[in-house]
């Protein structure tokens, strides 16, 4: 819970740009915008696949970076198809 009083000669303004920080700072809003819809927790095979998934990902670009192809790329594609394009490159399907 947040609580902020009011100083002595202090505007409604600062008042209210205080109490704002400070929500922000609790993290009260982050935390009820994430409680907003209920997320089931993943299961155990699910979030296993997704450790690998992400280990090979770096793996290969780690790979890709020694060998100087992942530099030319990133150089070549510039804005939007720079993921695809990368994603392309390594081997994974995207969603």
């Amino acid at each position: 819970m947040v609580e902020v009083k009011k100083k002595d000669n202090e505007s409604s303004e600062s008042l209210i740009r205080r109490f704002n920080r400070r929500v922000q700072q609790s993290g009260v809003l982050l935390r009820t915008k994430k409680d907003q819809y209920y997320e089931s927790a993943p299961n155990e095979r699910r979030t296993k696949e997704k450790a690998i998934r992400r280990s090979k990902i770096s793996e290969k670009k780690e790979y890709l970076r020694k060998i100087g192809k992942l530099d030319e790329l990133m150089a070549k594609s510039k804005g939007r198809g720079r993921t695809r394009s990368l994603a392309k490159l390594l081997n994974v399907k995207f969603k």
